[in-house]
């Protein structure tokens, strides 16, 4: 996993200017290239896993000159797909999953090519003798890639808006519309950044660039299936397709370690990964406690560690530390988020020992119902059905009595056309519509924010997983996972966030897969001990509304001070001073 950026079209650009603004998340070494014609730049900085050899270096080129790649992920099936190209003639180098992809775009068609791939990327490639550049990115899209298109064509690119942002030196305004939005989540929904002009590439999508013309592909989208399986072992196929993602994910150069919350879905990755690699393997893991009592839940992470054999690495964080860790958090925010501050902690407590790899249980909620929205969601939907006439006098009721709490979302979801993405808002936002209109002043409509995903999948269970997987997975758990893991240049892998997986179990049927409590899973995975299982679903929490508000009270109170609604709950108040943390405004 690494850091990249570069440029197709721009005349003369230096890219060694680039590398500062992505060490952080490739310590390991860093690269540049330059076609000889000036069209086109790459920048990497490299957090070597695997082939930790010099063969292994990025940007990468053909024999021939002809190719170049820069790659930021980890491609588990590279083996699998270097052994189906030696048998037919390729030599390779070395035995790194980047010379293996540049491979593959030297012999197919950029498409056919990522769909043979599994795993996590971003990448960009060039072609030097057609003059012509791709940008791709990952089904689910866990490695991030933004990108911007200049004035004469060019289009630049690159691992962070941040690093976006200088590499272009640009001036680009604030896009309000990502403002309310960012307002309305607590995170920006993909295409959009919060710099006008800027933006994500979609998950599963790729982009072709040839003299200034640029075209954006979809390759492949999350979609569960109208016919289900039936008459098979829905245990036993899912417990085979996890086995086989942990493996997948477990391929690498450098030790893999593992955060351990004591929940469910990192203690399945536990479990599977002992199985995965022997009763003897050293398996280190990770967690977060607190001096705090009334948080402090590291005794179940560690008791758990030490029922499966692990090497376990913990960090009871005092409220000074706690405090002590915002400022560099803030720092490294790369879009706003409401999140994140648990992947900072935990992060930098496993790269400080010695960790380069680490396996996550993100995912495990959206794909099996560990939410509350899964049972929320089709009552929301009930309700307004059945409110009938009376919607419009409920809903100025709520509306009234219920400033700046979650009522209000349920008012503002009554008076909505009750679909399932306003029924989401109603569950996973921060402020209404109207509030967050409210707040940004002079707002504009700038294009569509929208997902490609289409939410109403006919089954009420699949849709909300859909939801889950594709607004608030993707938008905000990777998003950070990403950029506060990468901060402190460690490799996050998510195991449950895995097409081959998501193939496999999505063609199980919601009333099976879906059973609220992650059902399917403990039946999976019956190594999970009993205090884990039948521990009440609580999530991961810190004590981060004391910390912040001691450190950042006077932000606060400022934002409440000039604030146009009434904010009420301590994180619509966090939630502005994330956004102006970022905007500098």
């Amino acid at each position: 996993m690494c850091g990249i950026a570069g440029t197709f079209g721009s005349s003369n650009p230096d890219p060694s200017e680039w590398l500062p603004l992505l060490r952080h998340r490739g310590p390991d070494g860093e690269g540049v290239w330059r076609s000889p014609s000036g069209l086109a730049a790459l920048a990497h900085t490299r957090l070597a896993i695997l082939d930790l050899s010099d063969a292994g270096a990025q940007p990468m080129s053909s024999d021939n000159e002809r190719y170049h790649i820069a790659f930021n992920g980890e491609i588990y099936n590279f083996s699998e797909l270097k052994r189906s190209r030696e048998e037919k003639g390729y030599v390779f180098r070395g035995n790194s999953d980047t010379e293996v992809l540049l491979a593959l775009l030297e012999e197919l068609p950029v498409k056919e090519a990522v769909q043979n791939l599994a795993g996590m990327f971003a990448f960009a490639f060039w072609d030097e003798k057609n003059e012509r550049g791709v940008l791709a990115r990952d089904p689910f899209g866990i490695k991030p890639l933004y990108y911007c298109v200049s004035p004469d064509g060019a289009l630049h690119f690159a691992s962070e808006v941040k690093a976006l942002r200088k590499l272009v030196a640009t001036d680009n305004p604030i896009n309000r519309e990502a403002k309310q939005e960012f307002l309305k989540w607590g995170s920006v929904p993909e295409p959009l950044t919060l710099l006008e002009g800027v933006r994500s590439l979609p998950a599963g999508a790729f982009i072709e660039w040839e003299k200034g013309s640029l075209s954006i592909h979809s390759f492949r989208s999350l979609q569960f299936p109208v016919v289900k399986n039936s008459e098979v072992d829905y245990v036993k196929q899912t417990r085979t397709a996890l086995e086989e993602s942990v493996q997948r994910h477990l391929v690498s150069d450098v030790p893999v370690g593992l955060f351990l919350s004591g929940g469910i879905d990192s203690t399945v990755m536990l479990a599977l990964t002992r199985q995965m690699l022997g009763a003897e393997a050293d398996i280190r893991t990770f967690s977060i406690g607190f001096d705090n009592p009334d948080y402090d839940e590291s005794s179940v992470a560690r008791k758990t560690a030490e029922h499966f054999g692990a090497n376990h690495t913990e960090w009871i964080m005092t409220s000074e530390e706690g405090k002590g860790e915002i400022p560099g958090y803030l720092e490294h925010m790369d879009q706003p988020t409401i999140d994140g501050f648990n992947t900072w902690c935990v992060s930098k407590l496993a790269r400080r020992n010695g960790a380069k790899v680490v396996l996550s249980g993100l995912g495990g909620d959206e794909l099996f119902a560990g939410y509350s929205s899964f049972v929320n969601l089709p009552k929301f939907r009930k309700w307004y059905r059945n409110l009938g006439r009376l919607r419009s006098s409920v809903a100025f009721a709520m509306g009234i009595a219920s400033e700046g709490s979650k009522w209000g979302r349920l008012s503002s979801f009554l008076k909505s056309d009750g679909n399932w993405l306003d029924a989401f808002h109603a569950q996973r936002g921060i402020f209404t519509g109207e509030e967050a209109e409210l707040l940004v002043s002079c707002f504009e409509k700038n294009g569509s924010c929208s997902n490609p995903e289409f939410y109403e999948t006919g089954d009420a269970l699949d849709s909300v997983s859909l939801l889950e997987l594709t607004r608030y997975m993707r938008n905000q758990l990777l998003r950070d996972s990403d950029v506060f893991s990468m901060a402190h240049g460690l490799e996050l892998r998510v195991p449950f966030v895995d097409f081959r997986l998501f193939e496999a179990i999505s063609a199980i049927p919601s009333s099976v897969r879906l059973r609220y409590g992650k059902q399917l899973l403990l039946e999976a995975v019956p190594e999970v001990p009993a205090w884990v299982r039948e521990r009440p679903k609580n999530g991961f929490r810190f004590p981060f509304d004391d910390w912040v508000t001691e450190v950042l009270g006077e932000r606060l109170e400022m934002m409440e001070a000039r604030s146009s609604v009434e904010l009420g709950s301590w994180f619509r108040k966090w939630a502005l001073v994330s956004l102006q943390n970022v905007t500098g405004e």
